[in-house]
């Protein structure tokens, strides 16, 4: 047998053995015009909002993403708004934004519900999974939680009827219960995900929360590739602290959906590294996807220890979102290669790296 002939052999057995096996990706083919650089609208928002915006500002620049940022000042103590805001977004379709305080109590309704309205990004969509190098009390989750985000309890009709009696109306409508289950089943069906569960408290609201699952139930028949299957939420946070790896998305009222996200990330690794996103029809914002420690925390803010990790997930599906997927990549890549290594991690992470450190090791890591 010749020398080359060997050669081609033992290539051939390595082959076999996937240990030389050369891969090629397969080629994003963009439609003309795809590349050009798209505007987004920033809200460094509150808290440590900015510092975590400027950490996705950074990151952009140094691998030459196609966007650039039209960025406004805007607080949680404003009574709404600005106009000129919602014209960027409108006008953009597309915002990355820190998160917005909330006053408790009082009068002064939530800037994050006003926006959500007034574009209707009826979609929240948070993923909690596993990040490989941080230990958590389970291992395998990936659970994507599809919210409501337009009604239900945060419709926002309340008044007291007498002194001391306050009544607040739940609202559940069956084209906002369909529109969110054929969301989550439109992404499980795209994503490759096999069960969808939809979570409840039909055994007491029988009516509101009825409407919820039977419109789910109507969706689920148009997907029959799907597993479908339903919950009731108090058993939902029990089976989620004790089991989480048997979830994989998540179709919820607008809120069980904040409550059920947040114990998710949680359990995946914490608020800090969980990517989310609001989308509708036409306009998309994307933020840390779980609430908890989104703003406040002024010793963080000072110390300049934000975790950046969630938002620069987000930003990274924002990418995607515009069609810009070899970059998302190429973030992603980088910011799990950092988790991996453990050097550069935040309190939360247990570490003590500052904000600053952990953006210039992603940026060191950037391919």
């Amino acid at each position: 047998m010749s020398r080359r002939s060997l050669t081609l052999l033992k290539n051939l057995a390595r082959s076999a053995n996937g240990s030389a096996i050369q891969t090629r990706s397969v080629t994003y083919m963009p439609r003309p015009g795809d590349g050009a650089p798209r505007a987004v609208t920033l809200i460094p928002g509150d808290g440590i909002g900015p510092l975590v915006t400027n950490a996705v500002e950074q990151v952009m620049e140094a691998m030459h993403a196609p966007i650039y940022f039209e960025k406004y000042d805007v607080h949680g103590e404003m009574s709404r708004m600005p106009p000129e805001v919602m014209e960027s977004i409108r006008k953009n379709k597309v915002c990355l934004k820190g998160g917005l305080k909330t006053p408790v109590g009082g009068g002064v309704s939530s800037l994050n519900v006003q926006l959500r309205k007034e574009l209707d990004l009826f979609a929240s969509l948070v993923n909690c999974f596993n990040l490989p190098g941080l230990p958590t009390r389970h291992e395998n989750v990936d659970i994507v939680v599809i919210r409501e985000n337009t009604e239900g309890e945060y419709a926002g009709l309340e008044h007291e009827v007498v002194p001391g009696v306050v009544e607040s109306l739940k609202v559940i409508t069956k084209f906002c219960s369909e529109r969110i289950a054929k969301y989550a089943f439109e992404y499980a069906y795209l994503n490759n995900r096999k069960k969808v569960t939809a979570v409840h408290k039909a055994n007491i609201m029988k009516l509101a929360d009825g409407l919820f699952l039977e419109s789910c139930r109507e969706v689920a028949k148009k997907y029959p590739s799907i597993t479908y299957n339903e919950i009731i939420v108090d058993n939902c946070c029990m089976q989620l602290v004790a089991k989480p790896e048997q979830f994989d998305v998540m179709v919820t009222p607008n809120l069980y959906g904040n409550l059920v996200a947040n114990t998710a990330a949680g359990i995946a690794g914490g608020t800090g590294v969980m990517p989310g996103g609001n989308v509708g029809a036409d306009h998309a914002v994307f933020e840390q996807g779980a609430s908890a420690g989104n703003v406040g925390k002024d010793k963080i803010v000072r110390e300049n220890k934000a975790n950046p990790v969630a938002l620069l997930l987000s930003s990274a599906m924002m990418l995607r979102h515009l069609q810009f997927p070899s970059f998302a990549d190429r973030l992603e890549t980088a910011v799990k290669r950092v988790i991996s290594e453990g050097k550069c991690r935040t309190k939360d992470l247990g570490g003590q790296s500052t904000t600053q450190e952990v953006v210039d090791a992603v940026i060191a890591n950037l391919e």
